[in-house]
């Protein structure tokens, strides 16, 4: 079984995944909102690469009001035309997933860039979307929870911690958490390119200390100042960044392996 995160638009390898007839497992962030990298994806298709960077340099240093301000400056009263264009260009994204999943098998949850309902609905046969869902695979019982941390952009894939309690509380005890976001645990959240540190869930890393599943997989944070972690008796593997490095975790019932697709 075989579990990657952050895609963002990375198609080819993902087609090669699927490729390898194993099972596998989405943790989020299939459509590329912004690469911060480089500047590439919906937004930069709509309003151009050097824009598209401005604004990701921005949301990378935590300037939401700076962020905001670019915007308004570079759409000025077309706000929700741009965004209706921008939805388009993520809508297409969902199409290229769809193509690229076919002929596989395995389970998807949304990330914080993600848009669940178009996600859901681009899924091909063999493709479950499992968000706020118990699933029981070789012996083992996973629970599945998708979405960001709540953000001042209050996007659609975004989870408030209120709700990600909910949801929590509803799969009861599992032996896997499977989630998009890290526990609030301050090496697996801070980005070591960026400087910044990704507020994490204090809900997920709550239940990890309440229930203690042997594993917990997520993505999410793209460089982390640590991939791995033990928090009490769980082991926390951070799966992505998928779309730059072809990252994926193989899971065995003790055991956790990363590969790479190239």
């Amino acid at each position: 079984m075989l579990f990657v995160s952050d895609v963002h638009g990375a198609m080819d390898p993902l087609r090669r995944l699927v490729e390898s007839n194993e099972q596998i497992v989405i943790l989020g962030d299939l459509a590329n909102l912004t690469d911060y990298r480089n500047g590439e994806g919906a937004v930069a298709d709509v309003l151009g690469l050097e824009f598209a960077r401005a604004s990701a340099d921005a949301r990378a240093s935590g300037d939401y009001a700076g962020m905001r301000a670019l915007w308004m400056e570079r759409v000025g009263e077309n706000v929700e035309e741009v965004r209706a264009e921008i939805g388009r260009a993520i809508e297409r994204q969902y199409d290229e997933v769809a193509v690229a999943l076919v002929g596989g098998h395995g389970l998807v949850i949304h990330g914080n860039v993600d848009r669940p309902r178009r996600l859901r609905e681009s899924l091909p046969d063999g493709f479950r979307y499992v968000h706020g869902e118990v699933v029981d695979m070789d012996g083992l019982r996973f629970g599945f929870v998708g979405g960001g941390v709540e953000t001042p952009l209050k996007v659609e894939g975004e989870v408030s911690d209120e709700e990600m309690t909910s949801l929590l509380d509803g799969l009861g005890a599992v032996d896997v958490l499977c989630t998009h976001v890290p526990p609030a645990v301050r090496s697996v959240r801070r980005d070591v390119i960026t400087g910044k540190e990704e507020r994490g869930s204090g809900p997920i890393r709550d239940y990890l200390l309440e229930h203690q599943p042997r594993f917990h997989l997520f993505g999410d944070v793209h460089q982390p100042q640590a991939t791995t972690w033990r928090l009490g008796a769980t082991r926390c593997f951070n799966a992505g960044y998928f779309r730059a490095t072809g990252r994926f975790l193989r899971l065995e019932t003790t055991m956790v392996h990363v590969g790479r697709i190239r």
